[in-house]
């Protein structure tokens, strides 16, 4: 799908949208409760829907109706055999779910596209080899074999914070006590503490022991419990992007005490009005394409912590590149940094590539603000944001979709 967006001013109330990663999180505890649960602020992104076919795969049973999901929960452990679980394009449900599913202890397949098995999983391989445990990957699925083992994990604290957060959500059910020990520097610490956050609402004990130790009591169990999704912050930065470019939008749905990481985008925003800026990135990589953006606009900047990017929905970092250069703005992408130069933009005068990546698209989208312009692939946003182009209307912005 392309979509067409003229140059304008956006004015006007906006919502942000259910944070992605928390309703993961709590979408997953519910399901592996002893009861009925139920959800509140759950979309109908291609994400959610992902976490929630897997789910369903292992016996856990749902009734939506608008952004509230009825969850009944399973013991895992005494899972039927299983079918294949199907992750689609989400790298969050994948490696969620290959620790949820070794709790199973029968050979299990999950699937997804070929760029989501081509997103590393090299620590869980290297955890579970010791352990008897298999990971086959092809270029669609995943197979597993063997059972997880409680115990001490330990890896690299700069990875992805989501295979501390899979080993997080399956070891509380082991019958022993397991550390997950995180060799510094430790990135994403604000993800694994959303994580935590999430274990406590149903019950679940565990936490940091020291700086770089957590601590997880075995033999425990979900509770049922009624919870609710907050705003996500990664989501809403591009509304205050649009702040930035001279708009006036308020945003609401936003929890001030939220333990997400991207809440400094204010921050780094207002930071990126200085010439010569510099920021690290290593603690909210998801908001590296909304900052690359607002670069552009203005006095371009240098971003360190960029590694994690490559490995997303789209090399970000390269894709962002190649898309301000159609605006007439430089970038320089290195292995762990990104500069962003300073020209200021022009109207582009090609089609504008969405990389099959939603924040390319939305990031995108709020520099046509200010030129116009037309995205090709624009359909990505339903990853996490299926209705970010009708928001993006109701402030003022002129969207026409064109179909292929």
């Amino acid at each position: 799908m392309k979509v067409r967006i003229e140059k304008g001013t956006a004015r006007g109330i906006v919502s942000a949208p259910p944070s992605k990663s928390m309703a993961h999180r709590l979408l997953i505890c519910a399901g592996l409760s002893d009861g009925e649960c139920i959800v509140h602020g759950i979309s109908d992104s291609e994400d959610m829907l992902a976490t929630m076919d897997c789910l369903r795969t292992l016996g856990v049973q749902f009734e939506k109706e608008e952004d509230t999901v009825r969850v009944s929960g399973i013991d895992i452990r005494k899972a039927a055999a299983l079918e294949k679980l199907n992750c689609r394009e989400s790298g969050s449900t994948l490696r969620f779910f290959v620790p949820i599913a070794l709790l199973t202890g029968k050979e299990t397949v999950l699937a997804g596209s070929r760029r989501l098995m081509e997103r590393p999983l090299s620590v869980y391989e290297e955890l579970f080899s010791q352990r008897g445990i298999t990971l086959q990957k092809t270029e669609r699925e995943i197979r597993t074999r063997g059972s997880l083992r409680y115990g001490s994990f330990e890896m690299d604290g700069n990875v992805s914070s989501q295979f501390v957060t899979g080993l997080l959500l399956a070891l509380p059910l082991l019958k022993g006590d397991s550390r997950i020990v995180l060799r510094p520097p430790v990135e994403s610490r604000s993800y694994i503490d959303m994580t935590l956050s999430a274990l406590r609402m149903f019950g679940v004990e565990a936490g940091w022991q020291e700086e770089n130790i957590l601590y997880i009591k075995g033999n425990q169990r979900y509770h049922a419990e009624e919870v609710f999704v907050e705003g996500d912050y990664s989501n809403a930065a591009f509304f205050e992007l649009l702040n930035l470019l001279g708009g006036q939008v308020k945003i609401e749905n936003l929890r001030e005490d939220s333990l997400q990481g991207d809440r400094v985008y204010e921050e780094l925003l207002e930071a990126l009005k200085r010439p010569d800026a510099e920021l690290d990135l290593s603690d909210c990589p998801d908001l590296g394409p909304v900052l690359f953006a607002a670069a552009a606009t203005g006095c371009g900047g240098k971003f360190t912590g960029t590694r994690r990017l490559k490995i997303k929905e789209s090399n970000r970092g390269e894709a962002m590149a190649e898309e301000l250069r159609k605006f007439g703005v430089t970038t320089e992408v290195l292995e762990n940094e990104v500069i962003v130069g300073r020209q200021g933009l022009r109207e582009p005068k090609e089609v504008l590539n969405g990389h099959n990546d939603h924040r390319i698209v939305m990031s995108e989208a709020v520099l046509l603000t200010q030129t116009g312009g037309v995205i090709d692939g624009a359909e990505a946003v339903s990853k996490s944001f299926p209705d970010f182009f009708e928001k993006l209307a109701s402030l003022g912005i002129e969207v026409e979709r064109i179909e292929n």
